[in-house]
């Protein structure tokens, strides 16, 4: 088998497109949430909060061929890639075009703009807004695909767009294709673009926030005060080597990865099940060849909604004890879906590097159906750990678990 590191991370978000950027708004307490008033015109739309990248724009040098071809949610993709590869110091290189490196990524769904002009040609039998490219900006796998054709990789494509997991799952099976041999270099995580219609898919459920004049004290993930989930967006990417080609160009290793586990709940598409969450961090622990206690950190789901805030605490609670550390960012940024995964394991890996540990915000007072652990509020928290692990739980039953290990 062969050991896997991570030498480039990056991502794009409401708070910031860089490290520093964003921590200095996790010091300082500042949300990326904010109230959307331009979803007013959705009357039957209810929550009216997001967390949306208002200053987004694409790199000056990238050319209109390239553009064509790229929705938003790849166009973030896209963007992260480039930035992880340039942490990585492969950006240029042509060993990233020689079948060396593959891609792994995804998200909830292609960018809705396409899905839109298709589903007029449906409803009223024209064909305004579509063209040659429509497709590919609508498709499932339209961010993997992007980002091979932007770099010239020509490594194995996996996509994965399996909602919440879409980032998580992208980075372990980037990982276990490494791991096993196939190639030594892999792009992975996830990225998604905002759109009423996830608010919608939550709101439906009863599941979203209705704090729209208070936009800044929600999410409220594991509070027993919480009302629900805030949609966001944001892509993140990780560059993943195989340790020997690492060490051999001299690359600055962030972090290995030593486990990953993911399984089904089998039971419900949206009911989350305590044992499967569990049972995939088991199998992350199992892969890793380490005990529970060797973990220092756990970087939760934590969408704050009640039904998947009580069962994956609960779940890591059994697994680890009540002195388990566990926060979740979402808090900061919102649910930014397929890109969550990625975005939260670059954060893991920070946290671990720096011995300091981001806290949950709004988290005021826990649920006391939550399972028993040690919620990181306030400050943050120092703390020194060789092992941090990132959960994520998504619709259809999917569930996650990496482990990073500090790297010296």
């Amino acid at each position: 088998m062969k050991r896997v590191v991570v030498t480039g991370m990056a991502g794009i978000t409401s708070l910031g497109s860089d490290w520093a950027s964003i921590e200095a708004n996790f010091v300082a307490g500042r949300s990326g949430i904010r109230r959307m008033d331009e979803w007013d015109r959705f009357t039957e739309l209810n929550t009216r909060l997001a967390g949306p990248i208002d200053d987004f724009a694409v790199p000056a040098h990238w050319t209109r061929k390239q553009l064509r071809s790229m929705g938003r949610v790849s166009r973030l993709a896209v963007g992260a890639a480039e930035q992880a590869l340039q942490d990585a110091g492969l950006l240029g290189n042509p060993i990233i075009r020689d079948g060396r490196m593959g891609v792994a990524c995804g998200s909830s769904t292609g960018s809705t703009d396409e899905i839109k002009a298709f589903g007029n040609m449906l409803l009223n039998s024209v064909a305004d807004g579509l063209n040659a490219n429509s497709y590919v900006r609508m498709m499932p796998h339209t961010t993997a695909a992007n980002i091979s054709i932007f770099f010239g990789l020509t490594g194995r494509l996996i996509p994965t767009s399996s909602a919440c997991t879409s980032g998580s799952q992208g980075i372990g099976y980037a990982y276990e294709a490494i791991k096993f041999g196939r190639l030594p270099l892999m792009l992975a995580g996830g990225a998604e673009e905002l759109c009423p219609t996830e608010a919608m898919v939550f709101d439906a459920l009863y599941a979203t926030s209705l704090k729209n004049d208070a936009p800044h004290t929600s999410p409220r993930p594991y509070d027993n005060g919480r009302d629900g989930l805030v949609i966001g967006e944001g892509g993140g990417m990780l560059v993943l080597e195989e340790l020997e080609h690492a060490l051999a160009r001299g690359a600055h290793i962030h972090a290995e990865i030593v486990g990953f586990g993911s399984n089904a709940d089998g039971q419900h598409t949206t009911r989350p099940e305590v044992g499967t969450m569990r049972r995939a961090m088991e199998l992350a622990l199992e892969d890793a060849g380490i005990g529970a206690d060797a973990i220092g950190y756990v970087n939760g789901h934590g969408t704050a909604t009640e039904q998947g805030d009580i069962a994956e605490t609960l779940a890591t609670s059994e697994l680890f004890g009540k002195h388990m550390p566990i926060s979740s960012q979402k808090s900061f940024l919102g649910h930014t879906l397929g890109a969550c995964g990625a975005l939260e394991s670059w954060f893991s890996i920070e946290m671990m590097n720096l011995d300091r540990y981001v806290p949950t915000l709004n988290l005021d007072e826990v649920d006391p159906r939550c399972g028993e652990l040690d919620y990181l509020r306030g400050e943050f928290r120092v703390m020194h750990n060789d092992y941090v692990m990132n959960n994520n739980f998504a619709f259809g039953g999917v569930n996650t678990s990496l482990i990073f290990r500090r790297w010296s």
